[in-house]
């Protein structure tokens, strides 16, 4: 065998664990979600930013936002006053009319509608029964919503409330302790769950047939102080929860340095599933938005890369064998 041949034999040979393995690897995914899902200007902004980028994200609805005057009247969350929310409630029909275009129109576009519960309430101490009554009523208020505003629901509408929303995340990420709320949950029909934080990106977990996901910490910052993946922290750590519009460029870059990062770190390592959350309130200034925007525009369109729902995740993570049963 000549010289030139042999070292094309082992070119190649060299080559194809390499091809291999990048071959074998999974897709990174990133999946983001929206807490409250009110604001309809941002169902628009954040329908507009996954189309462009071919992303599906997940939504999590506080049902209040459906809510008109007579039903915020008649709407009791389990230990709080009649009529009481801490997110308000809908403005007008006119404005539920619109919410509900979008809510339609996000899930017929492959976006997850999931439950934020209804008047946004810390459940820690709540009971099973607690928790059953305010999933109850949020499903009683989408059951309803159209006809609440005088619209003819769409085809498919029943079929989405009684069987499409698979998933819940609790206010202030507050979820109860012990068994409680994860009955409840099964109760109530749903699959997933939203609500942990983890030290960082981490696997789903299993726990009494609901599939539990985390929030992680990421490192930011000058001193990459870890800080749970969400806008509203970044919120509070960056401008102390006060609006700050003066310095929103360097909190936008602040964020998406961060967002990056802990992107890049699984992306090129074990490509465990990233998960950001923001809400529907563009804080100082929309740096937050503006930062998931260019992570998005950076990331999603990649071969490698799947930014995904919560329910379009689940069986890519069953598929990859990694989905646990212990607690995280």
């Amino acid at each position: 065998m000549s010289r030139s041949l042999l070292s094309a034999c082992l070119s190649v040979s060299l080559l194809v664990p390499a091809i291999a393995q990048a071959v074998d690897r999974p897709k990174q995914l990133v999946i983001i979600s929206f807490d409250g899902a009110h604001d309809n200007a941002l169902w628009l902004k954040s329908r507009e930013m996954a189309a462009k980028n071919g992303a599906h994200f997940t939504y999590f609805l506080s049902c209040t936002f459906l809510m008109n005057e007579a039903a915020k009247k008649a709407y009791q969350a389990p230990h709080q006053k009649r009529g009481k929310s801490n997110v308000g409630f809908a403005q007008s029909d006119d404005e539920i009319r619109e919410r509900l275009g979008n809510i339609w129109h996000a899930h017929l576009e492959g976006h997850d509608i999931s439950s934020h519960a209804c008047g946004h309430f810390d459940g820690r101490l709540w009971s099973e029964a607690d928790w059953s009554a305010e999933y109850a009523t949020f499903h009683e208020t989408l059951e309803n919503a159209w006809k609440s505003v005088a619209l003819q629901e769409p085809a498919g509408w029943q079929d989405l409330v009684d069987h499409g929303i698979k998933g819940f995340r609790a206010p202030y990420l507050a979820a109860t302790a012990g068994a409680d709320m994860i009955a409840a949950e099964k109760k109530a029909g749903f699959t997933y769950d939203a609500s942990l934080v983890t030290k960082g990106p981490a696997m789903p977990v299993e726990e009494d047939g609901i599939i539990r996901f985390g929030l992680p910490l990421i490192p930011e910052g000058p001193n990459e102080k870890p800080i749970i993946g969400m806008d509203y922290n970044l919120f509070v750590r960056h401008s102390k929860g006060e609006e700050d519009t003066a310095d929103s460029a360097e909190f936008e870059d602040r964020a998406y340095a961060a967002f990056k990062e802990a992107f890049d770190k699984q992306y090129a390592g074990a490509r465990i599933p990233l998960q950001l959350g923001f809400h529907f309130v563009e804080m100082n200034g929309g740096a937050y938005w503006r930062a998931l925007d260019k992570l998005v525009s950076d990331v999603c369109h990649r071969t490698d890369v799947a930014c995904v729902s919560y329910s379009e995740a689940i069986p890519m993570i069953e598929a990859r064998g990694k989905l646990q049963t212990s607690g995280l």
